[in-house]
Protein backbone atom coordinates (compact mmCIF):
# COMPACT_ATOMS: atom_id res chain seq x y z
CA UNK A 1 0.00 0.00 0.00
CA UNK A 2 2.96 2.36 0.46
CA UNK A 3 3.36 2.55 -3.30
CA UNK A 4 -0.30 3.54 -3.71
CA UNK A 5 0.13 6.34 -1.14
CA UNK A 6 3.27 7.50 -2.95
CA UNK A 7 1.36 7.57 -6.24
CA UNK A 8 -1.43 9.70 -4.75
CA UNK A 9 1.11 12.03 -3.12
CA UNK A 10 3.03 12.54 -6.37
CA UNK A 11 0.07 13.46 -8.56
CA UNK A 12 -0.02 17.14 -7.49
CA UNK A 13 3.72 17.38 -8.18
CA UNK A 14 3.21 16.05 -11.72
CA UNK A 15 0.36 18.50 -12.15
CA UNK A 16 2.30 21.58 -10.99
CA UNK A 17 5.21 20.64 -13.25
CA UNK A 18 2.99 20.98 -16.29
CA UNK A 19 0.53 23.72 -15.28
CA UNK A 20 1.71 25.82 -18.21
CA UNK A 21 0.67 23.16 -20.73
CA UNK A 22 -2.85 23.66 -22.06
CA UNK A 23 -4.43 20.22 -22.33
CA UNK A 24 -7.97 19.21 -23.07
CA UNK A 25 -8.89 16.74 -20.33
CA UNK A 26 -10.35 13.51 -21.63
CA UNK A 27 -11.73 10.44 -19.91
CA UNK A 28 -12.34 7.00 -21.39
CA UNK A 29 -14.58 4.37 -19.88
CA UNK A 30 -14.10 0.75 -20.97
CA UNK A 31 -14.52 -2.70 -19.63
CA UNK A 32 -15.62 -6.26 -20.08
CA UNK A 33 -18.62 -8.20 -18.90
CA UNK A 34 -17.71 -11.88 -18.67
CA UNK A 35 -20.00 -14.83 -18.03
CA UNK A 36 -18.19 -18.13 -17.51
CA UNK A 37 -19.46 -21.71 -17.23
CA UNK A 38 -16.91 -24.40 -16.35
CA UNK A 39 -17.26 -28.16 -15.96
CA UNK A 40 -14.88 -31.02 -15.21
CA UNK A 41 -15.77 -34.70 -15.55
CA UNK A 42 -13.40 -36.99 -13.67
CA UNK A 43 -12.75 -40.71 -14.07
CA UNK A 44 -15.28 -43.23 -12.78
CA UNK A 45 -16.72 -42.48 -9.34
CA UNK A 46 -14.44 -39.53 -8.74
CA UNK A 47 -16.40 -36.33 -8.25
CA UNK A 48 -17.37 -34.08 -11.17
CA UNK A 49 -17.49 -30.31 -10.79
CA UNK A 50 -19.26 -27.38 -12.41
CA UNK A 51 -19.38 -23.67 -11.70
CA UNK A 52 -21.03 -20.57 -13.14
CA UNK A 53 -19.68 -17.05 -12.66
CA UNK A 54 -20.44 -13.59 -13.97
CA UNK A 55 -18.65 -10.29 -13.52
CA UNK A 56 -15.68 -8.72 -15.31
CA UNK A 57 -14.05 -5.33 -15.04
CA UNK A 58 -14.77 -1.65 -15.48
CA UNK A 59 -11.89 0.70 -16.27
CA UNK A 60 -11.56 4.47 -16.43
CA UNK A 61 -8.58 6.24 -18.02
CA UNK A 62 -8.17 9.98 -17.62
CA UNK A 63 -5.75 12.20 -19.53
CA UNK A 64 -4.82 14.68 -16.85
CA UNK A 65 -2.01 16.43 -18.72
CA UNK A 66 -0.47 16.27 -22.16
CA UNK A 67 1.87 13.42 -21.26
CA UNK A 68 0.24 12.15 -18.08
CA UNK A 69 -2.71 9.80 -17.77
CA UNK A 70 -4.33 8.08 -14.81
CA UNK A 71 -6.06 4.74 -14.82
CA UNK A 72 -8.23 2.75 -12.44
CA UNK A 73 -9.96 -0.63 -12.92
CA UNK A 74 -12.26 -2.61 -10.65
CA UNK A 75 -12.54 -6.38 -11.15
CA UNK A 76 -15.39 -8.61 -10.00
CA UNK A 77 -16.43 -12.25 -9.98
CA UNK A 78 -19.82 -13.34 -8.66
CA UNK A 79 -20.74 -16.97 -7.99
CA UNK A 80 -24.11 -17.94 -9.50
CA UNK A 81 -24.06 -20.99 -7.20
CA UNK A 82 -24.45 -24.18 -9.26
CA UNK A 83 -22.47 -26.31 -6.82
CA UNK A 84 -20.89 -26.09 -3.38
CA UNK A 85 -17.22 -26.07 -4.35
CA UNK A 86 -16.19 -26.45 -0.71
CA UNK A 87 -17.53 -30.03 -0.68
CA UNK A 88 -14.61 -32.42 -1.47
CA UNK A 89 -14.45 -35.62 -3.47
CA UNK A 90 -15.29 -38.52 -1.13
CA UNK A 91 -12.38 -40.71 -2.31
CA UNK A 92 -9.46 -38.26 -2.38
CA UNK A 93 -10.73 -35.64 0.04
CA UNK A 94 -9.83 -32.94 -2.50
CA UNK A 95 -11.92 -30.17 -4.03
CA UNK A 96 -12.03 -28.88 -7.60
CA UNK A 97 -8.85 -27.80 -9.33
CA UNK A 98 -10.23 -25.57 -12.09
CA UNK A 99 -13.68 -24.41 -10.98
CA UNK A 100 -12.51 -22.87 -7.72
CA UNK A 101 -10.31 -20.55 -9.79
CA UNK A 102 -13.37 -18.66 -11.02
CA UNK A 103 -13.69 -17.16 -7.54
CA UNK A 104 -11.50 -16.37 -4.55
CA UNK A 105 -9.93 -19.77 -4.10
CA UNK A 106 -8.65 -18.75 -0.64
CA UNK A 107 -12.20 -18.04 0.53
CA UNK A 108 -14.75 -20.02 -1.47
CA UNK A 109 -17.54 -18.83 0.83
CA UNK A 110 -17.07 -15.37 -0.67
CA UNK A 111 -19.65 -15.33 -3.47
CA UNK A 112 -18.77 -11.85 -4.74
CA UNK A 113 -15.10 -10.96 -5.16
CA UNK A 114 -14.11 -7.32 -5.79
CA UNK A 115 -10.54 -6.22 -6.48
CA UNK A 116 -9.15 -2.76 -7.20
CA UNK A 117 -6.75 -4.36 -9.63
CA UNK A 118 -5.42 -1.31 -11.46
CA UNK A 119 -4.59 2.14 -10.11
CA UNK A 120 -1.74 3.88 -11.86
CA UNK A 121 -0.18 7.00 -13.29
CA UNK A 122 1.51 6.77 -16.69
CA UNK A 123 3.87 9.41 -18.06
CA UNK A 124 4.86 9.01 -21.69
CA UNK A 125 7.16 10.63 -24.23
CA UNK A 126 7.79 9.81 -27.89
CA UNK A 127 9.66 6.53 -27.24
CA UNK A 128 9.44 6.19 -23.47
CA UNK A 129 6.76 5.51 -20.89
CA UNK A 130 6.89 5.34 -17.09
CA UNK A 131 4.09 3.70 -15.11
CA UNK A 132 3.68 3.62 -11.34
CA UNK A 133 1.00 1.76 -9.41
CA UNK A 134 -1.18 -1.32 -9.87
CA UNK A 135 -0.96 -2.59 -13.43
CA UNK A 136 -1.25 -5.59 -15.73
CA UNK A 137 1.96 -6.91 -17.32
CA UNK A 138 2.80 -9.73 -19.71
CA UNK A 139 6.11 -11.56 -19.28
CA UNK A 140 7.13 -15.22 -19.80
CA UNK A 141 6.51 -16.13 -16.13
CA UNK A 142 4.32 -13.27 -14.80
CA UNK A 143 1.24 -12.59 -16.91
CA UNK A 144 -2.54 -12.15 -16.60
CA UNK A 145 -3.42 -15.69 -17.74
CA UNK A 146 -7.03 -14.58 -17.74
CA UNK A 147 -8.52 -18.02 -18.34
CA UNK A 148 -10.60 -17.40 -15.23
CA UNK A 149 -12.55 -14.34 -14.06
CA UNK A 150 -9.88 -12.15 -12.43
CA UNK A 151 -6.36 -12.11 -13.95
CA UNK A 152 -3.00 -11.82 -12.23
CA UNK A 153 -2.15 -8.17 -11.49
CA UNK A 154 0.97 -6.55 -10.07
CA UNK A 155 2.05 -3.44 -8.21
CA UNK A 156 5.25 -1.53 -8.86
CA UNK A 157 7.09 0.57 -11.43
CA UNK A 158 7.34 -0.20 -15.16
CA UNK A 159 9.44 1.46 -17.87
CA UNK A 160 9.09 0.96 -21.64
CA UNK A 161 11.33 2.08 -24.49
CA UNK A 162 10.33 1.49 -28.12
CA UNK A 163 12.54 2.12 -31.14
CA UNK A 164 12.50 0.77 -34.68
CA UNK A 165 14.67 -2.28 -33.98
CA UNK A 166 14.79 -2.39 -30.19
CA UNK A 167 12.23 -2.69 -27.41
CA UNK A 168 13.39 -2.44 -23.81
CA UNK A 169 11.39 -2.95 -20.61
CA UNK A 170 12.37 -2.65 -16.98
CA UNK A 171 10.21 -3.30 -13.93
CA UNK A 172 10.35 -3.40 -10.14
CA UNK A 173 7.45 -5.14 -8.37
CA UNK A 174 6.67 -5.20 -4.66
CA UNK A 175 3.19 -6.80 -4.58
CA UNK A 176 1.16 -9.27 -6.63
CA UNK A 177 -2.55 -10.11 -6.73
CA UNK A 178 -2.51 -13.76 -7.86
CA UNK A 179 -5.19 -14.82 -10.29
CA UNK A 180 -8.28 -16.19 -8.52
CA UNK A 181 -7.72 -14.25 -5.30
CA UNK A 182 -9.25 -11.05 -4.01
CA UNK A 183 -6.29 -9.00 -2.76
CA UNK A 184 -2.66 -8.00 -3.25
CA UNK A 185 0.10 -9.78 -1.34
CA UNK A 186 3.78 -9.20 -0.72
CA UNK A 187 6.04 -11.15 -3.07
CA UNK A 188 6.97 -13.96 -0.67
CA UNK A 189 3.50 -13.95 0.84
CA UNK A 190 1.90 -14.61 -2.56
CA UNK A 191 3.86 -17.83 -3.08
CA UNK A 192 1.88 -20.80 -1.78
CA UNK A 193 -1.63 -19.45 -2.32
CA UNK A 194 -1.92 -22.21 -4.95
CA UNK A 195 -1.40 -25.95 -4.21
CA UNK A 196 2.15 -26.50 -2.97
CA UNK A 197 2.83 -30.07 -4.17
CA UNK A 198 5.50 -32.21 -2.49
CA UNK A 199 8.99 -31.55 -1.24
CA UNK A 200 11.96 -33.77 -2.13
CA UNK A 201 11.08 -36.18 0.69
CA UNK A 202 7.61 -36.79 -0.75
CA UNK A 203 5.71 -35.00 2.01
CA UNK A 204 3.60 -31.85 1.58
CA UNK A 205 5.69 -28.74 0.92
CA UNK A 206 5.65 -26.15 3.70
CA UNK A 207 6.81 -23.01 1.93
CA UNK A 208 3.36 -21.31 2.09
CA UNK A 209 3.57 -18.41 4.57
CA UNK A 210 7.25 -19.26 5.09
CA UNK A 211 8.83 -17.67 2.01
CA UNK A 212 10.88 -14.49 2.43
CA UNK A 213 11.10 -12.26 -0.67
CA UNK A 214 10.52 -8.52 -0.91
CA UNK A 215 10.71 -7.63 -4.60
CA UNK A 216 11.09 -8.75 -8.21
CA UNK A 217 13.36 -7.11 -10.80
CA UNK A 218 12.45 -7.68 -14.46
CA UNK A 219 14.31 -6.65 -17.61
CA UNK A 220 13.59 -7.36 -21.27
CA UNK A 221 15.30 -6.64 -24.58
CA UNK A 222 13.56 -7.49 -27.85
CA UNK A 223 16.08 -6.82 -30.61
CA UNK A 224 15.65 -7.12 -34.37
CA UNK A 225 19.12 -8.04 -35.64
CA UNK A 226 18.14 -8.35 -39.33
CA UNK A 227 14.87 -8.37 -41.23
CA UNK A 228 14.70 -12.15 -40.73
CA UNK A 229 16.38 -12.65 -37.37
CA UNK A 230 15.47 -11.33 -33.93
CA UNK A 231 16.05 -12.29 -30.32
CA UNK A 232 13.96 -11.75 -27.20
CA UNK A 233 15.68 -11.87 -23.79
CA UNK A 234 14.09 -11.68 -20.34
CA UNK A 235 15.68 -11.73 -16.90
CA UNK A 236 13.60 -12.18 -13.74
CA UNK A 237 15.37 -11.69 -10.42
CA UNK A 238 13.28 -12.92 -7.51
CA UNK A 239 14.74 -11.56 -4.29
CA UNK A 240 16.18 -14.28 -2.02
CA UNK A 241 14.71 -17.09 -4.17
CA UNK A 242 15.91 -17.47 -7.77
CA UNK A 243 16.98 -15.82 -10.99
CA UNK A 244 15.50 -16.85 -14.36
CA UNK A 245 16.94 -15.87 -17.71
CA UNK A 246 14.91 -16.62 -20.84
CA UNK A 247 16.31 -16.38 -24.38
CA UNK A 248 14.16 -16.82 -27.49
CA UNK A 249 15.78 -16.39 -30.93
CA UNK A 250 13.53 -16.38 -34.02
CA UNK A 251 14.48 -16.76 -37.68
CA UNK A 252 12.22 -16.31 -40.72
CA UNK A 253 13.32 -19.02 -43.11
CA UNK A 254 10.81 -17.71 -45.62
CA UNK A 255 7.66 -15.61 -45.62
CA UNK A 256 5.65 -18.61 -44.49
CA UNK A 257 8.18 -20.58 -42.41
CA UNK A 258 9.55 -19.51 -39.00
CA UNK A 259 12.01 -21.34 -36.75
CA UNK A 260 12.24 -20.44 -33.05
CA UNK A 261 14.30 -21.68 -30.15
CA UNK A 262 14.13 -21.08 -26.40
CA UNK A 263 16.31 -21.56 -23.36
CA UNK A 264 15.29 -20.92 -19.76
CA UNK A 265 17.94 -21.14 -17.06
CA UNK A 266 17.19 -20.81 -13.35
CA UNK A 267 19.53 -20.67 -10.37
CA UNK A 268 19.01 -20.23 -6.64
CA UNK A 269 19.41 -16.79 -5.07
CA UNK A 270 20.05 -16.31 -1.36
CA UNK A 271 18.59 -19.17 0.66
CA UNK A 272 15.84 -20.03 -1.84
CA UNK A 273 13.16 -18.41 0.31
CA UNK A 274 13.98 -19.85 3.72
CA UNK A 275 17.10 -20.95 5.57
CA UNK A 276 15.34 -24.15 6.72
CA UNK A 277 15.35 -26.91 4.09
CA UNK A 278 11.84 -28.15 4.86
CA UNK A 279 10.38 -24.63 4.49
CA UNK A 280 12.33 -23.59 1.38
CA UNK A 281 10.58 -22.80 -1.91
CA UNK A 282 13.52 -23.09 -4.34
CA UNK A 283 15.30 -26.12 -2.90
CA UNK A 284 17.86 -26.89 -5.63
CA UNK A 285 20.80 -25.22 -7.34
CA UNK A 286 19.54 -24.75 -10.90
CA UNK A 287 17.24 -25.89 -13.70
CA UNK A 288 17.31 -25.69 -17.50
CA UNK A 289 14.70 -25.91 -20.26
CA UNK A 290 15.43 -26.00 -24.00
CA UNK A 291 12.86 -25.84 -26.76
CA UNK A 292 12.37 -25.70 -30.51
CA UNK A 293 9.37 -24.63 -32.57
CA UNK A 294 8.70 -24.52 -36.29
CA UNK A 295 5.68 -22.68 -37.68
CA UNK A 296 4.24 -22.71 -41.20
CA UNK A 297 1.47 -20.31 -42.25
CA UNK A 298 -0.54 -20.57 -45.45
CA UNK A 299 -4.08 -20.11 -46.70
CA UNK A 300 -4.87 -23.43 -45.04
CA UNK A 301 -4.01 -21.97 -41.61
CA UNK A 302 -1.13 -21.81 -39.12
CA UNK A 303 0.59 -25.10 -38.26
CA UNK A 304 3.21 -25.32 -35.50
CA UNK A 305 5.22 -28.19 -34.04
CA UNK A 306 6.95 -27.60 -30.69
CA UNK A 307 9.29 -29.57 -28.47
CA UNK A 308 10.45 -28.81 -24.92
CA UNK A 309 12.91 -30.61 -22.72
CA UNK A 310 13.38 -29.96 -19.00
CA UNK A 311 16.81 -31.36 -18.12
CA UNK A 312 17.14 -33.91 -15.28
CA UNK A 313 19.31 -31.90 -12.86
CA UNK A 314 16.51 -29.68 -11.45
CA UNK A 315 12.78 -29.02 -11.43
CA UNK A 316 11.49 -26.05 -13.39
CA UNK A 317 10.06 -23.97 -10.51
CA UNK A 318 7.92 -20.88 -10.98
CA UNK A 319 4.97 -19.71 -8.85
CA UNK A 320 1.76 -20.87 -10.53
CA UNK A 321 0.06 -18.00 -8.76
CA UNK A 322 1.75 -15.51 -11.08
CA UNK A 323 0.60 -16.72 -14.50
CA UNK A 324 1.12 -19.31 -17.18
CA UNK A 325 4.53 -20.54 -18.30
CA UNK A 326 5.06 -19.05 -21.72
CA UNK A 327 6.88 -22.08 -23.14
CA UNK A 328 6.48 -23.58 -26.62
CA UNK A 329 4.79 -26.71 -25.24
CA UNK A 330 2.25 -24.92 -23.03
CA UNK A 331 -1.37 -26.07 -23.40
CA UNK A 332 -4.36 -24.62 -21.60
CA UNK A 333 -5.35 -26.46 -18.42
CA UNK A 334 -1.97 -27.99 -17.58
CA UNK A 335 1.60 -27.01 -16.71
CA UNK A 336 5.13 -28.36 -16.95
CA UNK A 337 6.15 -26.45 -13.81
CA UNK A 338 7.32 -28.71 -11.00
CA UNK A 339 8.96 -31.26 -13.31
CA UNK A 340 12.52 -32.25 -14.17
CA UNK A 341 13.59 -34.80 -16.81
CA UNK A 342 10.48 -33.93 -18.81
CA UNK A 343 9.73 -34.16 -22.56
CA UNK A 344 6.81 -32.50 -24.36
CA UNK A 345 5.84 -32.54 -28.05
CA UNK A 346 2.88 -30.38 -29.14
CA UNK A 347 1.18 -29.89 -32.50
CA UNK A 348 -1.05 -26.82 -32.99
CA UNK A 349 -3.32 -25.99 -35.91
CA UNK A 350 -5.03 -22.59 -36.09
CA UNK A 351 -7.65 -21.84 -38.72
CA UNK A 352 -9.89 -18.83 -39.38
CA UNK A 353 -12.93 -19.62 -41.49
CA UNK A 354 -16.44 -18.38 -42.28
CA UNK A 355 -19.38 -20.51 -41.18
CA UNK A 356 -22.15 -18.08 -42.13
CA UNK A 357 -22.22 -14.65 -43.72
CA UNK A 358 -22.19 -13.04 -40.29
CA UNK A 359 -20.19 -15.64 -38.37
CA UNK A 360 -16.46 -16.34 -38.45
CA UNK A 361 -14.70 -18.91 -36.29
CA UNK A 362 -11.11 -19.04 -35.14
CA UNK A 363 -10.32 -22.62 -34.12
CA UNK A 364 -7.14 -23.81 -32.43
CA UNK A 365 -6.58 -27.56 -32.23
CA UNK A 366 -3.75 -28.51 -29.89
CA UNK A 367 -2.49 -32.09 -29.47
CA UNK A 368 0.36 -32.78 -27.07
CA UNK A 369 2.25 -35.77 -25.77
CA UNK A 370 3.91 -35.24 -22.37
CA UNK A 371 6.46 -37.67 -20.97
CA UNK A 372 6.73 -37.14 -17.22
CA UNK A 373 9.07 -38.62 -14.61
CA UNK A 374 7.73 -41.40 -12.40
CA UNK A 375 4.89 -39.87 -10.32
CA UNK A 376 6.30 -41.54 -7.21
CA UNK A 377 9.60 -39.66 -7.63
CA UNK A 378 9.09 -36.43 -5.67
CA UNK A 379 12.54 -35.10 -6.62
CA UNK A 380 11.62 -35.02 -10.32
CA UNK A 381 7.83 -34.74 -10.18
CA UNK A 382 6.56 -32.19 -7.63
CA UNK A 383 2.83 -32.67 -8.35
CA UNK A 384 2.83 -36.46 -9.03
CA UNK A 385 1.65 -35.99 -12.62
CA UNK A 386 1.62 -39.14 -14.81
CA UNK A 387 2.43 -39.34 -18.54
CA UNK A 388 -0.49 -38.01 -20.55
CA UNK A 389 -1.81 -37.01 -23.95
CA UNK A 390 -3.45 -33.60 -23.99
CA UNK A 391 -6.06 -32.55 -26.59
CA UNK A 392 -7.53 -29.05 -26.69
CA UNK A 393 -10.04 -27.56 -29.11
CA UNK A 394 -10.40 -23.82 -28.56
CA UNK A 395 -13.01 -21.98 -30.66
CA UNK A 396 -13.51 -18.20 -30.77
CA UNK A 397 -16.72 -16.84 -32.33
CA UNK A 398 -16.68 -13.59 -34.27
CA UNK A 399 -20.26 -12.40 -34.86
CA UNK A 400 -20.16 -9.47 -37.31
CA UNK A 401 -23.47 -7.96 -36.18
CA UNK A 402 -22.41 -8.24 -32.53
CA UNK A 403 -18.81 -7.04 -32.69
CA UNK A 404 -18.50 -6.44 -28.97
CA UNK A 405 -19.57 -9.98 -28.08
CA UNK A 406 -16.78 -12.58 -28.27
CA UNK A 407 -17.90 -16.06 -27.19
CA UNK A 408 -15.31 -18.80 -26.63
CA UNK A 409 -15.64 -22.57 -26.30
CA UNK A 410 -12.81 -24.69 -24.89
CA UNK A 411 -12.90 -28.50 -24.92
CA UNK A 412 -10.11 -30.34 -23.12
CA UNK A 413 -9.28 -34.01 -22.73
CA UNK A 414 -6.27 -35.36 -20.85
CA UNK A 415 -5.62 -39.07 -21.27
CA UNK A 416 -3.27 -40.98 -18.99
CA UNK A 417 -0.59 -42.99 -20.80
CA UNK A 418 1.18 -46.19 -19.78
CA UNK A 419 0.74 -48.14 -16.58
CA UNK A 420 -0.47 -45.74 -13.88
CA UNK A 421 -0.68 -46.96 -10.30
CA UNK A 422 -4.23 -47.65 -9.13
CA UNK A 423 -4.23 -44.54 -6.96
CA UNK A 424 -7.16 -42.09 -7.37
CA UNK A 425 -4.87 -39.17 -6.48
CA UNK A 426 -2.96 -39.79 -9.74
CA UNK A 427 -6.16 -39.39 -11.78
CA UNK A 428 -8.34 -36.87 -9.93
CA UNK A 429 -8.28 -33.52 -11.80
CA UNK A 430 -5.17 -34.72 -13.67
CA UNK A 431 -5.75 -37.40 -16.34
CA UNK A 432 -8.55 -39.51 -17.83
CA UNK A 433 -10.75 -36.44 -17.50
CA UNK A 434 -12.79 -34.10 -19.70
CA UNK A 435 -13.07 -30.36 -19.19
CA UNK A 436 -15.40 -27.78 -20.74
CA UNK A 437 -15.40 -23.97 -20.72
CA UNK A 438 -18.14 -21.78 -22.21
CA UNK A 439 -17.22 -18.09 -22.02
CA UNK A 440 -19.16 -15.03 -23.10
CA UNK A 441 -17.08 -11.85 -23.26
CA UNK A 442 -18.78 -8.54 -23.96
CA UNK A 443 -16.22 -5.76 -24.44
CA UNK A 444 -17.12 -2.09 -24.25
Amino acid sequence: MRLIYLLIFCLPIFSKAQDSVAVKKKGTLSGQWRTYYMMTSNKGELKDFNAFATGGKIKYEYKLLKNLELGVALYNSTNIGLQDLKAPDATTGRISRYEEGLFDRLDLSNDAVFLLGELYAKYHLAQHSFTLGRIKINTPLINPEDGRMIPTLVQGFWYNFNAEKTKFQLGVLNEIAPRSTGEFYGIGESIGTYPVGRNNLGTASQYANNTASDYILLANVDYKITDNFKVNIWNQFLDNISNSIYVKPSYNISKSLILEGEWLHQNKVGNGGNSVDSLRYYNQNSADIVGLKIAHESKAGLLTLSYNRILPHGQFISPREWGREDLFSFQKRERSEGSADNHALVLNYKKDFAVLNDLNLISILSIGKHWKPDPTDAVLNKYAMPDYTHINLDIFFNIKKLKRLRPELLLTSKIGNGDILDNPNLFFNKVDMFHLDVILNYNF
